[in-house]
């Protein structure tokens, strides 16, 4: 595994190379970040994808600087954008500026023309700011005045909210939430994690400055393109691809849900398989690839009946019960 605090000048494009360089994000990113390691993984795989990411959480569990510390330890460019009811959609894509020097119009480019977006709690602007995303997230472009303009490449939106607070909220439409490869639950602390945080505090850790506390670049764009091509060729066979179907299937005919998923799902749910495959060091998908990415990538595509839920019913039980119940391929 590459030393954690080697510098990024040596960029390679060699697939080992590039694996244990994302390996060694955990090391980086736990310099800033205790003990979010699946969120950690999550956020990898979404960009091996070239997919995004929901992340949900109560306040204070370190969502903004999980990303933070990513974009860091990537050397991407990061930028935020704090969701508000008066939001609008050119205050993320930019718009159109008037120069009276040149009696022209000129792009002013948004936060969205970043490599990482942290869309800061997300539920709480209107439908129309976040169907601005929609365009993003999907085509990897933005369209201002008919004009197409590309995002950069690696793109990832961030996005978060509150799983407590529903005031003044605007439930994200199944449209959005489908454009989202995972949905990543952030728990709170275990109790030693809690008291490893505050001691870093009590010592002086700072978490607006990460270099401060250590967090240097360890892998970068041509780590990130070679891991994706060797991500591609990572063999799945015919006896996988029927078992992440029937998976999905097996939701459209759950008494428990109104909405399964869709063929995007199942497709969304192949690809993560796939990279979390490679993460650890293979080169073929294996049914425990698919059950280990089977909650974060389809538990938002699914929508429960309102007697399940009022029983307490979630949709992490339920896809849990479909994954102990449809045949494991040998």
């Amino acid at each position: 595994m590459m030393d954690p605090t080697t510098d990024n000048a040596g960029i390679t494009g060699d697939p080992g190379k590039a694996r244990a360089s994302l390996e060694a994000l955990r090391a980086e990113i736990a310099k800033a970040v205790v003990g979010q390691d699946p969120a950690v993984t999550g956020l990898v795989v979404a960009l091996l994808c070239r997919g995004h990411v929901l992340l949900e959480g109560v306040p204070g569990v370190a969502k903004t600087l999980l990303v933070r510390a990513l974009a860091s330890a990537l050397e991407l460019t990061t930028k935020r954008v704090q969701f508000t009811p008066d939001l609008m959609p050119s205050d993320v894509t930019g718009s159109l500026v008037y120069d009276a020097r040149t009696a022209e119009f000129s792009f002013q480019p948004g936060p969205v023309f970043t490599n990482l977006l942290l869309a800061d709690e997300i539920n709480r602007t209107p439908p129309k700011t976040q169907s601005s995303l929609l365009e993003a997230m999907e085509e990897r472009q933005v369209t201002v005045d008919g004009t197409p303009r590309p995002l950069p490449d690696p793109f990832l939106v961030a996005a978060t909210q509150n799983p407590v607070e529903y005031e003044g909220t605007y439930p994200l439409p199944e449209a959005q939430l489908d454009r989202f490869l995972l949905k990543l639950t952030i728990p709170l602390p275990s109790r030693q994690d809690e008291i490893d945080v505050l001691t870093r505090h009590a010592e002086g850790f700072n978490p607006r400055d990460l270099r401060a506390a250590g967090v240097r670049p360890v892998a970068g764009p041509a780590d990130l393109e070679a891991a994706r091509a060797a991500v591609a060729k990572t063999t799945v066979s015919p006896e996988i691809t029927a078992y992440v179907v029937d998976i999905c299937r097996a939701t459209r005919e759950s008494p428990s849900l109104t909405l399964g998923v869709s063929p995007r799902g199942a497709t969304a749910l192949l690809a993560t398989s796939r990279a979390w495959a490679w993460l650890t060091g293979r080169d073929y998908v294996i049914p425990d690839d698919v059950k280990a990415l089977a909650l974060p990538t389809l538990r938002h595509r699914v929508q429960l009946r309102p007697e399940a839920e009022m029983e307490g019913v979630t949709a992490d039980s339920v896809i849990n019960a479909i994954l102990a119940h449809v045949p494991v391929p040998r």
